[in-house]
């Protein structure tokens, strides 16, 4: 290039950049941003402004008084030395045994103040983790800074963040040595000498100890509440030590993309447009196949905290976004995951609740749980299980128990009172609730109900027939005032998550807890159980998309799952349905906290899973022709599992819904109430994105 042509190009790029620099300095001279100062006269539209000693970017600002305070104030925030420095002044052995006179600088929060009179104030300072406490004394006899430092502790509002200073003087110690959930500080207190605020809270925020706050102000619900703060800290101790122990245990963190792309594993997939146009990726549902490929590579152990995206119905155990801890070996099979999982709760368990748990947990089988609790992931610190009775009943009995045609008959007992007026009140009241509206709607028919009464012919079973009272279930034997429920079901193999009466089974218990009728189970009563031999496939239903394949049924787990047992892969070849899956689910207290299973490692197996079991199309089968293809290049057999984070530090937190584990957890809608998302998009977003927009 020559020097002309050179130095033409410098020139012209220099007056692009002084163009744009202009239009810049035109954004700023233009708008106040909520800052109001008086400006000199704006320059002409046609000047030009570039970065230079002789012209400044834009028109100097003279600032009124408003915007004068707003400077010195953020200044006065400006500290050259570093805050831990001043941290340690927090240290409690030190201040208590510190020579009273001595003077103390501190940082935290304004807590409660108490205005003994004009002249006389007590308020409590708080640390940055309000973890402890220490009264502040400030007073107008004195003079000067003293005097200036109690009308400014007036002024401020609770919780406003500030440095003060003063002198550590004794006081009476107080009855308790705590205030508040904090430590408290009782045998020294500070007689305030200087106070300067970091921030201000203004009027329209009133932040007391008892507000109630709603989701679109998390960071004050984060702030002010105790707990829901050491749930989030508890969280952050548990990742850290599962860390620490599989890292212990030679397996190694890896992470997978965040970008994928759109595959039917089962659930609703998030979209993300791309500028190019009809290409979009999807966000993971888990990272299933990455891992799968990751076992391919030659990694024998892999772990990730990943966050995961399924676009479901929301209730208070799920939530769009998720964190799952995402586990798979290689050259492995569905008991030596298992034994990892029970050695990471159990240091879990044992590190962050100073609690133990049992060495290995107990197998029950999806039959079984369904059979005798009424649900796959069954909470066994309730006891009473369910009993088939079909046999035991009159044929006239079931017809008006339900209009199935072959119906299974089952029942369970409860000890609801020794009283059966008390019992029937009960009953009564749950069925006219709203909660006991869906079993009175129930397609197969209203449950069957009988109170146990010694004052009545059969205790109160006459109905039920000579036969039961002579010949039923031992188990379903009442006692005076015992609760008997009867629900009918279509009689054939269990499929999906729970029955009506398992559903039925749990809303009793619980409200007969909450009124005070039943014991609640002990605070940390953990009962841990693994379900196995789920069936491979699943009939459809109208929830889940499944893998959209012509079969009429999906994978219960998904399609990359194993079948169990070689005469589960026979199976494939005349029912399908009646197969075992290698998958098992780790359970505590009726939460299903994850699920595995071993994966079809061989590529001709997977693609005959796609294409004759589940009948997908050809185009659907090779959205996954990555995955077939890692396959076929020697992966070795593996497994896997999916701790739910969420879920688990839940239970771990002793809480109800994982909103109360999540630092800013989505609502019931999907919604962030606090930063408002989703948002609309824009014409000028949905025109980069070729999108558009159906009534």
């Amino acid at each position: 290039m020559s020097f002309i042509h050179a130095s033409r190009l410098v020139t012209n790029r220099s007056t692009c950049l002084c163009s744009s620099y202009a239009e810049i300095s035109r954004f700023f001279r233009t708008r106040h941003h909520g800052i109001t100062p008086s400006r000199a006269a704006s320059c002409s539209r046609n000047a030009t402004r570039c970065f230079s000693s002789s012209t400044p970017f834009y028109d100097k600002i003279e600032p009124d008084e408003t915007l004068r305070k707003t400077l010195d104030d953020f200044k006065a925030t400006i500290r050259s030395s570093a805050w831990q420095q001043l941290d340690k002044a927090w240290n409690a052995e030190k201040i208590s045994t510190d020579t009273a006179g001595k003077e103390i600088e501190l940082f935290g929060y304004i807590s409660t103040r108490r205005d003994v009179n004009k002249k006389l104030s007590f308020t409590m300072l708080r640390n940055k983790n309000q973890s402890r406490c220490i009264q502040l004394v400030s007073t107008s006899n004195a003079e000067g800074e003293e005097a200036d430092a109690h009308v400014r502790m007036r002024s401020l509002r609770e919780w406003t963040p500030v440095v003060v200073r003063g002198r550590l003087v004794n006081r009476q110690p107080a009855k308790d040595d705590t205030y508040l959930g904090m430590n408290l500080i009782n045998t020294r207190e500070i007689a305030v000498q200087h106070v300067e605020p970091l921030n201000y809270i203004p009027n329209d925020i009133i932040i007391k100890q008892d507000t109630v706050f709603g989701p679109d102000q998390r960071h004050l619900q984060l702030r002010t509440d105790q707990e829901l703060r050491s749930n989030i800290i508890l969280r952050s101790k548990a990742i850290n030590r599962a860390r620490l122990h599989l890292t212990e245990l030679d397996w190694k963190e890896i992470e997978t993309p965040i970008l994928f792309k759109s595959t039917p594993e089962g659930a609703r997939e998030f979209l993300v447009p791309t500028r190019q146009k009809g290409l979009a990726y999807a966000l993971p549902q888990s990272p299933q196949q990455y891992k799968q490929i990751l076992m391919a590579s030659g990694f024998t152990r892999y772990f990730q905290f990943a966050r995961c995206f399924r676009d479901e119905d929301l209730r208070a155990d799920r939530q769009p976004e998720f964190t799952q801890l995402d586990m798979e070996m290689s050259f492995a099979g569905e008991e030596d995951v298992m034994a990892e999982i029970e050695k990471l709760l159990r240091n879990l368990w044992y590190k962050i609740l100073k609690q133990k748990v049992p060495t290995t947990f107990p197998r029950m089988t999806y039959h079984e749980a369904m059979s005798s609790y009424g649900v796959d992931k069954p909470d066994l610190r309730y006891k009473a299980k369910i009993h088939s009775i079909t046999q035991h009943l009159p044929a006239d009995l079931i017809s008006k128990i339900t209009p199935l045609q072959t119906p299974a008959i089952e029942a369970l007992k409860l000890a609801i009172s020794s009283d059966p007026k008390t019992t029937r009140k009960f009953i009564s009241d749950f069925l006219d609730s709203p909660d006991g509206k869906p079993y009175l709607d129930n397609r197969d028919g209203q449950p069957g109900v009988f109170v146990g009464d010694l004052s009545q012919p059969m205790q109160g079973l006459g109905p039920l027939g000579y036969q039961y009272v002579m010949e039923g279930p031992e188990a379903l034997a009442v006692e005076h005032g015992d609760l008997l429920i009867l629900q009918a079901r279509p009689d054939g193999p269990f499929s999906g998550g729970s029955t009506t009466l398992g559903n039925l089974r749990l809303a009793l218990y619980k409200t007969a807890i909450a009124q005070g009728l039943i014991e609640p189970p002990a605070r940390h009563d953990y009962q841990f159980v693994w379900i196995i031999d789920f069936p491979l496939f699943s009939p459809n239903n109208d929830t889940d998309p499944g893998q959209g394949g012509a079969a009429g049924f999906s994978s219960t787990h998904h399609p990359f799952t194993a079948p169990k047992t070689p005469q589960d892969v026979e199976l494939l070849l005349t029912s399908p349905s009646s197969a075992t899956a290698a998958h098992y689910d780790i359970v505590v207290n009726g939460i299903e906290l994850g699920g595995g299973s071993r994966r079809i490692h061989n590529a001709a197996m997977q693609e005959f899973i796609f294409r004759d079991i589940l009948k997908m199309k050809p185009e659907r089968i090779e959205d996954f022709r990555h995955l077939l293809d890692v396959l076929r290049s020697g992966c070795p057999p593996h497994a896997g599992i999916a701790l739910g984070w969420d879920r688990l530090m839940t239970i771990m937190c002793g809480r109800e819904s994982v909103r109360d584990v999540i630092a800013f957890p989505k609502s019931g809608k999907g919604e962030d109430l606090l930063v408002k998302s989703p948002n609309a998009m824009t014409g000028e977003q949905l025109d980069t994105y070729h999108l558009g927009l159906k009534d």
